[in-house]
């Protein structure tokens, strides 16, 4: 197994790294023993170390000091400062690890020592629960056996895809994103349940649920999403009348138009833009 007897740290201790944590040990794929972990937020840091049993260092240079894989989980602006306070004290063929959204790989490379291994990921929340939807690229520095590392955790937390590096800033305005959608989605559905007399709870939770039974159809049964919503549509019944105010409601262009402008955000994070 790749990360046998590795020790991977994350700079970075907020909503994604402990995902990636969470996910990892309940996979088995790592012993919490063999997790770092550095944040500003000390506070925070200790409470996750205290929750999942890895150890948190209030040093970076003393995490990547220690560490064979390094994951940035940091604010893309954050990243220029981290990798300079590092650099000194990365070790040949680590494996460095971004989940910093719009940062390239380039970038990267160039503020760490020459042909590190470098590799960029795009994961999502719902790593937390072990449905996470993550793709990756990889630097001119990485071989087979990094990307195994990158792959083998990502995959643990869910679907893992490898995609050309120009592509991410898409992923992350589609997967990256799309939780919030979802969400958004199933408290309005959940909304327009209690409009119509369900208890708010109940609502809840058969709007959740069909989202994820829809989910899993199209993964399961590998059809066109358009085949199975017309499977549902029966002539004159009520989910084309429910799909007519939909359509009419562009909620297609809407979601479209969320994507883009999600994509086009992470390429301004990544030029600098705040």
């Amino acid at each position: 197994m790749p990360l046998s007897n590795k020790i991977v740290g994350f700079i970075g201790a907020g909503n994604m790294a402990e995902a990636l944590i969470k996910s990892m040990i309940r996979g088995k794929l790592i012993k919490p023993s063999n997790i770092l972990a550095s944040d500003i937020n000390t506070e925070r840091g200790h409470k996750l170390a205290k929750t999942y049993k890895f150890q948190f260092l209030e040093d970076n240079k003393e995490l990547v000091s220690q560490a064979d894989v390094v994951v940035y989980a940091v604010k893309p602006f954050m990243m220029e400062k981290v990798l300079a306070e590092v650099f000194n004290f990365v070790k040949r063929q680590q494996v460095h690890i971004s989940i910093a959204a719009g940062i390239s790989l380039e970038f990267i490379e160039m503020n760490l020592p020459t042909d590190t291994p470098v590799i960029r990921v795009m994961p999502n929340t719902p790593c937390l629960v072990g449905a996470g939807a993550s793709a990756y690229s990889v630097g001119k520095a990485t071989g087979q056996e990094q990307e195994e590392i990158v792959k083998n955790i990502l995959d643990c937390t869910g679907v893992s895809v490898k995609v050309e590096e120009h592509l991410l800033n898409a992923v992350t305005g589609l997967s990256g994103s799309g939780p919030a959608y979802a969400f958004l989605i199933i408290e309005a559905l959940a909304d327009a349940g209690v409009k119509a007399g369900l208890q708010r709870d109940v609502a809840v939770t058969l709007a959740a649920q069909t989202l994820l039974g829809s989910a899993k159809m199209v993964l399961d049964s590998k059809e066109h999403p358009a085949k199975l919503k017309d499977m549902v549509t029966t002539p004159s019944g009520t989910t084309i009348a429910g799909l007519h105010v939909l359509e009419n409601g562009r909620l297609r262009g809407v979601l479209i138009d969320a994507v883009s402008a999600a994509a086009k955000r992470a390429g301004e994070l990544g030029s600098g833009k705040k």
